[in-house]
C-alpha cells in the first residue's frame, strides 16, 4: 500500500470513528428529553449514513427497486462489511450479524442503538435464539436483514443459503424479500480475514461503486422452495449486474 493510500484509509477510519462517537453522544443527550425507540434508532443510523458514512467513504450506488411497505425478512448475498452501510441507506431493519461485531469499538455501540441481532453461527443454541428474535421483531412491526450464506462470498455466484431462516419464515407466514448487492472493484470484496487490514485496503482507494437491487416479495409453502426462489433471484441479479461492469474477473480471484 502506498503512503497516500495508507494515509487516506487512516483519515477515513478516524472520520468514521469520530463521527459515530459524536452522533452517539449527541443522541444520548437528546434522550434526556425524548425516549429511545426503534424508530429513532433507525433515523439516527440513516442520518449518519447519508451525512457521514457515504461522503467519508465516497460510496456511489445504483439502486433498483424498493423495500416493500410492510414488515418483512430481507435476505441478501454478502460481499463486504460495507454491505449493511449501503443497504441501511434504503432499508430500516434489524441486522443479524456475527457475534464478533460486539467486539468492534464504537461500531458495536452504534449497532446496538440502531438495531442488531447477534448470532454465533457455530453455536446451534445461538442460531435458534437469533431465529426466535427475528420472528419476534417482525411480528412487532419491524424489518430484519439476514445474510443466509452465513459468511462473505467473493465468487461469481452466492454460496448456498442456510435453510433455517426460510423454514422459520414459512412457519410464521413472514414475507421474504431478496436483495442483491455487487461491487465494481475487487478491493471492495472482503478478501482479507482481518477487519482492520481489510478496512485499510478497501478504503485506501478513492471511490467505492456498488449496485443494489430489491426484489419482489417471495412466497412458498415450503422452506426449501422459498430458499431456492430467493437464491435464484439474487443469482440472476448478480449476473446482470456483473455483465460489462466489473473491473475484474472472478476467475482471477479464484486462481490467486
Amino acid at each position: 500500500m502506498t503512503f497516500v493510500r495508507y494515509l487516506l484509509s487512516i483519515l477515513r477510519g478516524l472520520g468514521i470513528g469520530l463521527s459515530m462517537l459524536i452522533y452517539l453522544l449527541l443522541y444520548a443527550i437528546t434522550r434526556i428529553f425524548v425516549s429511545h425507540t426503534k424508530d429513532t434508532g433507525f433515523k439516527l443510523r440513516k442520518f449518519w449514513i447519508k451525512s457521514m458514512g457515504y461522503p467519508i467513504l465516497n460510496i456511489h450506488d445504483e439502486v433498483k427497486g424498493n423495500p416493500i411497505n410492510k414488515p418483512a425478512l430481507y435476505v441478501a448475498n454478502h460481499r463486504s462489511f460495507a454491505d449493511p452501510v449501503v443497504m441501511s441507506k434504503y432499508l430500516d431493519a434489524f441486522i443479524i450479524a456475527k457475534a464478533e461485531v460486539a467486539n468492534y469499538p464504537i461500531i458495536n455501540k452504534g449497532a446496538e442503538v440502531t438495531g442488531i441481532i447477534y448470532v454465533k453461527r457455530e453455536d446451534k443454541t445461538s442460531r435458534n435464539t437469533a431465529r426466535k428474535a427475528f420472528v419476534d421483531v417482525i411480528e412487532n412491526g419491524f424489518n430484519v436483514l439476514v445474510y443466509p450464506e452465513g459468511t462473505v462470498c467473493i465468487d461469481k455466484h452466492p454460496l448456498s443459503f442456510k435453510k433455517g431462516t426460510f423454514y422459520e419464515a414459512v412457519k410464521h407466514n413472514i414475507p421474504v424479500v431478496p436483495v442483491a448487492i455487487e461491487f465494481k472493484d475487487k478491493k471492495d470484496l472482503w478478501m482479507i480475514p482481518n477487519f482492520v487490514s481489510q478496512y485499510l485496503h478497501q478504503f485506501g482507494f478513492w471511490k467505492t461503486s456498488v449496485k443494489l437491487a430489491f426484489g419482489p416479495e417471495m412466497e412458498a409453502d415450503d422452506g426449501d422452495i422459498l430458499r431456492e426462489k430467493c437464491y435464484s433471484w439474487i443469482d440472476s441479479q448478480l449476473l446482470e449486474m456483473q455483465e460489462n461492469w466489473l473491473s475484474f474477473n472472478h476467475s482471477d480471484l479464484k486462481s490467486n
